[in-house]
């Protein structure tokens, strides 16, 4: 199941974001979303066990890290933003 994570604290990287949810599951890929090499506070990953998956979302959906309170949410709805065209 692909998971939806916002308002990350920026030092929170790919690593630190499966360990996390690596408590609940499997976590078959994770990404934080960058821009310009700084993460834009959002991510996503996926794990193996949709039950495994749904129960990181309810127990992890507004859980303080650092000063902030992620938001977790299934993906099927949330779509990576695309990246700015380059102009030539």
């Amino acid at each position: 199941m692909k998971i939806f994570v916002a308002n990350l604290p920026y030092h929170i990287n790919s690593e630190g974001i499966s360990q996390l949810f690596g408590l609940f599951g499997e976590v078959i890929s994770s990404r934080i979303i960058t821009q310009n090499g700084r993460s834009k506070g959002f991510g996503f990953l996926e794990m193996e066990d949709d039950q495994q998956a749904q129960r990181a979302i309810k127990e992890l959906d507004g859980s303080p890290i650092g000063d902030r309170n992620i938001i977790v949410r299934p993906a099927d709805n949330q779509s990576e933003p695309e990246k700015p065209h380059k102009r030539p």
